[in-house]
């Protein structure tokens, strides 16, 4: 299968002088297109780091990387927005909704930004509101909806434009553990009907069990990369 992600000995340090920190120490990976993959490890190990470094919101210090077969180390500021606009999907731990748009306006947003038609654009939003399971709540505003449903908005607004890839940051972090179990099952589900590839950075365990593959971090380095049932107690 191709490589939907391909990353080479890529160290990341921040400050300088005497003080400097080692957030990524040599990281090496490569995900295949459709993986449903989890990436665990204590707060400071770099998963935040990397998945920013991944979806060209950060640049490595030294390394290569590569998203859907593009260098994105190399690539300009708007070679960066077109290709997270159009083939990087984001989930964020605190949803980042606009709130004064509606379900729909949020889920709509990147592809008003991508010129879609105000036709496709209903046809297909209304389509993921309803397979999300907000189904009649597409005119509510964030304030209305409850921690899932908001974490449901996000999930829309992520897998609308059709993205290649999926990087969720913590996304279940702040709903209770069925509300997660029930955003990880449709995050599953859309993996496994539309090929999405999926990267979740996690602390949680209902994460892992459900993911495919598991790789844990400590200290910027991968310390386990395999099935989570074997990895799931060294995260």
């Amino acid at each position: 299968m191709d490589k939907i992600i391909n990353i080479n000995n890529v160290i990341k340090d921040y400050g300088q002088g005497d003080v400097i920190v080692h957030a990524l120490r040599g990281i090496t990976l490569s995900l295949e297109c459709g993986e449903f993959t989890s990436m665990a490890g204590p707060s400071g190990s770099g998963k935040s780091t990397l998945l920013n470094i991944i979806g060209g919101l950060d640049k490595p210090t030294t390394g290569s990387v590569e998203v859907d077969g593009r260098d994105v180390v190399s690539m300009s500021m708007a070679q960066l927005s077109h290709l997270r606009r159009n083939r990087i999907g984001f989930i964020f731990q605190n949803y980042s909704l606009i709130p004064v748009l509606t379900a729909y306006e949020n889920a709509e947003y990147i592809l008003v930004l991508q010129g879609v038609s105000a036709k496709k654009r209903n046809e297909r939003i209304m389509d993921i509101l309803k397979e999300v399971g907000l189904d009649g709540m597409e005119n509510r505003f964030p304030r209305e909806l409850s921690g899932g449903q908001q974490q449901r908005v996000a999930i829309a607004r992520a897998i609308a434009p059709e993205p290649a890839l999926v990087l969720a940051d913590e996304p279940t972090a702040n709903v209770d553990s069925k509300t997660g179990g029930a955003l990880m099952d449709l995050m599953r589900k859309l993996n496994e009907e539309k090929g999405i590839t999926f990267l979740l950075s996690t602390h949680e365990k209902i994460v892992m069990e459900r993911a495919r593959r598991l790789f844990v971090l400590k200290d910027g380095l991968i310390e386990f990369d395999g099935s989570p049932k074997e990895g799931i107690n060294i995260a």
